[in-house]
């Protein structure tokens, strides 16, 4: 295993990060333990997960699965999403974030997190006041690093601004989606990251099974997130999604490749990327994103990948400029 370094932190991550949104979900607790094992026997030393996964459970067995070797792992949590029925239990206010990691901690039985996102923006609470509450995170010791999930670049870099201009402790960790279908990142996310210096983890690199092999314009199974879950739905039930799976599918098994483990590389082999989020409902099914980690893909491959779906427009839509 090579290990990268997130950012400017000098903190050395494994070139995977496994995502536990299964465990105690659709993943039970053994299986969770089976995979988180499998996980550390490739020498992956970087774990994502968040106080909205299978309500708390993923943290409560990601923490009984680091027992006894916390210092060996990294670890990420996340705050925003509601935690319970009260009217203050959600958001990026100081009062959530506080409560929040207070609770995230204890399920997880550890003194501090690594890194501690926000899981997404809040439009309704002021910026400074969300990076005063990480800054005190860090200055207690209860986190080490503060992180942005789902937040524009725009946003990412005012927050930067606030940060420096305050003296406030800074994201070194983001994480948008990113996979062959979902590249809106590489207009400004991804060179936002490379040019201050951030790390990334990037989620979604199968598109929810898309990317797997399973699907194509004619094959859409009656089982699965794409067509169980209204929001993945949404997010690539687009026909010319299909189109790409089916192309990409295509290319995969000509090159002897299994198509999950394709399309974990060819994230990963994105300059500005830290590590992918990889996932999976049972320790079969994460063995085709792990074998992503001795897949070495050329600069060639990456480009013919690259084709088979939509180059995103510019930020500035001079499209005359891509290249």
């Amino acid at each position: 295993m090579e290990y990268k370094t997130v950012g400017r932190t000098g903190v050395k991550v494994s070139q995977l990060c496994m995502g536990t949104m299964s465990f105690g979900d659709i993943a039970d607790k053994q299986t969770s333990f089976n995979m988180y094992t499998r996980c550390r026997e490739e020498g992956i030393n970087f774990f994502d997960t968040a106080d909205l996964y299978a309500n708390g459970r993923s943290e409560e067995i990601l923490g009984e699965c680091i027992s006894g070797h916390r210092e060996e792992v990294v670890l990420t949590s996340k705050v925003y999403n509601p935690t319970d029925e009260d009217i203050n239990a959600r958001g990026l206010s100081r009062k959530h974030i506080m409560q929040a990691v207070e609770e995230s901690l204890e399920r997880l039985d550890t003194e501090y997190l690594d890194f501690y996102f926000f899981h997404q923006f809040d439009s309704k609470t002021h910026i400074e006041e969300s990076l005063k509450a990480m800054d005190d995170l860090v200055r207690q010791g209860k986190i080490l690093y503060p992180a942005a999930s789902n937040w524009a670049a725009w946003q990412i870099e005012k927050a930067l601004g606030i940060s420096a201009r305050k003296d406030l402790a800074r994201f070194e960790l983001i994480q948008p989606m990113y996979n062959l279908v979902k590249r809106q990142a590489e207009v400004e996310i991804l060179p936002m990251a490379k040019e201050e210096n951030i790390g990334v983890i990037t989620y979604s690199p199968l598109g929810a099974g898309l990317l797997t092999g399973k699907y194509n314009k004619g094959n859409r199974p009656e089982k699965g997130r794409i067509v169980e879950n209204d929001m993945y739905t949404k997010r690539y039930g687009e026909d010319v999604y299909f189109d790409i799976a089916e192309e990409f599918t295509a290319y995969a098994k000509k090159h002897g490749v299994e198509p999950a483990t394709l399309a974990v590389a060819w994230v990963k082999s994105h300059p500005a990327i830290t590590a992918p989020i990889i996932g999976a409902r049972n320790v079969d099914q994460l063995e085709d994103s792990l074998a992503a980690l001795d897949f070495e893909m050329s600069e060639e491959m990456r480009q013919e990948i690259s084709d088979i779906s939509i180059t995103p427009a510019p930020a500035h839509d001079r499209l005359e400029e891509i290249k």
